[in-house]
C-alpha cells in the first residue's frame, strides 16, 4: 500500500462523513477526490480482494443484476464490495472500493461486484481487471451519449480486450451480445430463456434484427421482447447458443416462478426481463464455483430498490416507481404495469438533463398505444420535456393531464386516484421522485 494510496482514502472517507452527515449522497465525490489524489487507486484497491471480481455492464438491468449478485454472495458467507446505488462511472467504482476499506486503507472483502457504465467501461476495465463480465443485453440507449448500438458494442468490445483473462457471461438469447463474445473471440458462459413466454407486437422495435457476421435478416423461432429470443442467421449459421444456465417452465401469475439446473426459483417481482437479471447473478455465483445453496431464500427475501420497482405507501395509496429510460425498457416497464388487471393511474416524468440524454426522441419508439387499456385509468406527465410527453400521447390518442408541482399531484392522485399509481421515471427525475415518496410516506407513518 503506497502513502498516496492510504491518503485518497483517508480523504474520500472524510468526504463521505460529511456528505452524509449533511444529507446527500456523496460517493461520486468522495471517488473523485480519491482518484485526484491517487490516480491508480482502482487497482491498488481492486488487487486487495481475496477472491473475484466482477463487473457488470449491458444497458437494461445493470444495476438490480449487480445488486442480485451481491446478496447472493452475501447470502453464501462472503464480504463483497458493491456499488449498490449505481454509480458506475469511474469515481463511483473508486468510492464503492475506497469506501469500503478500513482506516489504515486495507480492504478486508473476498469478492467485488461493480456496476459499469458502458462507455466508462475503456477507463475502468485496465485498472480493475475483473476476473468475470457479466453482459446483460444491449439496446440503443441514450443516442447523444452512446449513439447507435454499433459505437456502443466497439467501445465494449475495447474494454473486453484490455482483459484478457477474464470470461464473459452473457445474454445468449441477445445476438449483439453474442456477437460481441464472437468478435472477441472470448471463452463465454450463456444464460437465457428456453421457451415462448409472451406474445409482443410484430412491429415492434428490435435493435440487433441483422446478423452481425454476414448482414442478413435474422430468422426467430420466437422472440421475448426487442430482439431478445431463439435466432438463427440462415445463411452463414450464426444462432442462438445452448445456455448453460437456462430458464423454464416460466409461471408470471404470482411474481415469477422458474426453473434452472432443476432448481425451482420465486419471486415477488414483475416481468419477464427480471427472469434475466435473476439468470445473470445466478450464472455469476455458479460461475464463480459456488454451489449456490442459499439462493433461492436470498431470491425471496430480495427487494431490488432504488426505483426499481420500489413500492410505497401514501395516503393509503400503493405507489409503484420504476426507471424506464430507452424505447426497450419502456415497453417492458408497460408491460409490467398492464400485468396488474386492476384499474391504475399513471404517471410519466421525463427530464433532459446530461445524466439522461438530450435526446428524447427515442420516445417515439416507445409502444404507448399499449395505455389505452381500460385499466389505466389517468395518465399525467412532467418533467423538463412534459409537454413533450403530452404530444406523444396525444398521437397514441392518450389523454393526459400536466403535472405542476410533482409533490402536490403525487398526493392529490393518491387521496383521489384509484388507490393504484405507478410512477415512471428516467434518471434525474428517480432522484427526486423518490425523496417525495419516502418524505410523504414518513409523513403518513
Amino acid at each position: 500500500m503506497n502513502i498516496r494510496c492510504m491518503l485518497a482514502v483517508s480523504a474520500a472517507r472524510m468526504i463521505g462523513f460529511i456528505s452524509r452527515r449533511l444529507g446527500f449522497q456523496g460517493m461520486t465525490w468522495a471517488g473523485q477526490a480519491a482518484l485526484w489524489i491517487c490516480p491508480d487507486l482502482i487497482s491498488c484497491l481492486a488487487g486487495q480482494l481475496r477472491e473475484k471480481i466482477f463487473a457488470v455492464c449491458g444497458t437494461n438491468g445493470k444495476t438490480t443484476t449487480n445488486n442480485l449478485l451481491c446478496a447472493a454472495l452475501e447470502a453464501e458467507g462472503r464480504k463483497v464490495v458493491c456499488n449498490h446505488t449505481g454509480s458506475n462511472m469511474k469515481n463511483g467504482v473508486a468510492a464503492a472500493l475506497v469506501l469500503a476499506a478500513g482506516a489504515d486503507g486495507r480492504l478486508d472483502a473476498d469478492y467485488a461486484c461493480l456496476e459499469v457504465d458502458e462507455a466508462s467501461a475503456r477507463l475502468i476495465f485496465p485498472a480493475l481487471q475483473p476476473d468475470f463480465i457479466i453482459l446483460t443485453n444491449l439496446f440503443r440507449d441514450q443516442l447523444d451519449r452512446y449513439g447507435e448500438i454499433d459505437m456502443t458494442m466497439e467501445i465494449l468490445e475495447q474494454a473486453v480486450r484490455e482483459v484478457p483473462k477474464a470470461k464473459l457471461i452473457l445474454n445468449g438469447d441477445d445476438p449483439l451480445s453474442v456477437s460481441l463474445a464472437e468478435e472477441t473471440s472470448f471463452p463465454f458462459a450463456a444464460f437465457g430463456i428456453r421457451e415462448q413466454v409472451n406474445r409482443m407486437p410484430p412491429d415492434e422495435m428490435r435493435e440487433g434484427r441483422y446478423c452481425r457476421r454476414c448482414g442478413h435478416l435474422l430468422s426467430y423461432r420466437f422472440y421475448h421482447f426487442s430482439q431478445l429470443g431463439a435466432y438463427e442467421c440462415p445463411y452463414c449459421g450464426f444462432k442462438r447458443p445452448v445456455p448453460a444456465y437456462e430458464a423454464g417452465e416460466i409461471n408470471m401469475e404470482d411474481g415469477l416462478s422458474f426453473t434452472v439446473e432443476d432448481r425451482r426459483f420465486h419471486t415477488g417481482s414483475r416481468g419477464l426481463y427480471h427472469v434475466y437479471n435473476i439468470l445473470a447473478a445466478y450464472a455469476g455465483l455458479r460461475e464463480a464455483g459456488l454451489e449456490a445453496e442459499h439462493f433461492a431464500r436470498m431470491l425471496s427475501d430480495f427487494h431490488p430498490g432504488n426505483g426499481r420497482s420500489e413500492q410505497f405507501t401514501i395516503h393509503g395509496a400503493k405507489v409503484t416507481l420504476n426507471l424506464a429510460k430507452n424505447p426497450t425498457g419502456f415497453n417492458q416497464n408497460l408491460d409490467d404495469v398492464l400485468q396488474d388487471r386492476t384499474p391504475k393511474d399513471l404517471m410519466i416524468l421525463i427530464n433532459d438533463h446530461d445524466q439522461d440524454g438530450n435526446d428524447i426522441s427515442w420516445l417515439w419508439d416507445v409502444n404507448f398505444d399499449l395505455l389505452q387499456d381500460p385499466s389505466v385509468q389517468s395518465v399525467s406527465v412532467g418533467g423538463t420535456r412534459g409537454l413533450d410527453m403530452r404530444l406523444r400521447l396525444k398521437y397514441a390518442d392518450i389523454p393526459s393531464d400536466l403535472i405542476e408541482d410533482g409533490q402536490q399531484d403525487i398526493v392529490r392522485r393518491a387521496e383521489n386516484g384509484t388507490g393504484n399509481l405507478y410512477i415512471l421515471v428516467n434518471y434525474t427525475a428517480l432522484y427526486r421522485t423518490r425523496d417525495i415518496l419516502q418524505k410523504l410516506e414518513v409523513s403518513d407513518g
